[in-house]
């Protein structure tokens, strides 16, 4: 079983159903589920992983994984419920799903994040990982308050065409039509970016050029990738050194 030991936090794989419900109560609070528990069909079939408090036992954050293999796999993942992912079908080399990826509302220490890609890193070294993707999501549905954000990744971060995702949803806020007559504050843009998402952008990662208006769990989120192997060589040092 995988585990990361740094500082007060211990990253690992969840062992049982009781580790399970942990998770999924942790999302139920991040995502203001009314019934206290984030549930669902691809929770079966993932590997959760959990980064605790070592002194407490407190679980501060959470995110589970899903690898795939083959455009069969890739077809019935969490992702491709909500984009059109039959570019990537022909992507070289295996891909991993990193979803519900949810921070304690209470704790707000950078090391937690830290570790977390740590443990992260230590299972795309091992799997042989080719690209890493998942939904990053942005609170509410109103496309007003994240303008800048959006903006900001329409013009410096979208998906290289021939990995393109196209849409599949219903409702979706289009990038090239939405922020036509809007003026980018850059510094707005870069803070109301979701940490995780920060991350990805940190290691030259890329988005869709839309995002999917989610009214079930309150949110909007977009398609987000990074290719393992156009990490920058710095970045890469420092998530080894983490994972070591």
């Amino acid at each position: 079983m995988l585990q990361l030991l740094k500082g007060r936090y211990r990253a690992r794989v969840a062992a049982d159903a009781s580790d399970l419900a942990r998770a999924q109560t942790l999302r139920g609070l991040c995502f203001g589920i009314a019934s206290g528990r984030d549930a669902d069909a691809f929770d079966p079939v993932c590997t959760h992983m959990l980064i605790e408090d070592q002194a407490s036992g407190m679980l501060v954050c959470c995110f589970r994984l899903l690898p795939v293999h083959d455009a069969p796999t890739l077809k019935h993942c969490y992702s491709a419920q909500h984009y059109d992912l039959s570019a990537l079908a022909g992507y070289p080399g295996p891909m991993l799903e990193l979803g519900r990826f949810c921070l304690h509302p209470d704790w707000h220490d950078p090391d937690i994040l830290r570790i977390a890609w740590g443990a992260l890193t230590r299972q795309v070294d091992a799997m042989g990982i080719g690209l890493l993707f998942g939904c990053t999501s942005f609170a509410g549905v109103d496309a007003v308050r994240h303008l800048d954000a959006f903006s900001l990744l329409y013009q410096a971060h979208r998906a290289p065409e021939p990995w393109r995702p196209l849409r599949k949803a219903a409702q979706v806020f289009e990038f090239a039509d939405g922020l036509r007559d809007h003026s980018i504050d850059r510094s707005r843009a870069k803070a109301t970016m979701p940490p995780l998402l920060r991350t990805y952008l940190l290691m030259g990662g890329w988005v869709s050029d839309h995002a999917v208006i989610d009214r079930e769990m309150q949110t909007m989120h977009v398609f987000t990738a990074v290719e393992i192997a156009l990490i920058p060589a710095t970045r890469v040092r420092l998530l080894r050194a983490v994972a070591s």
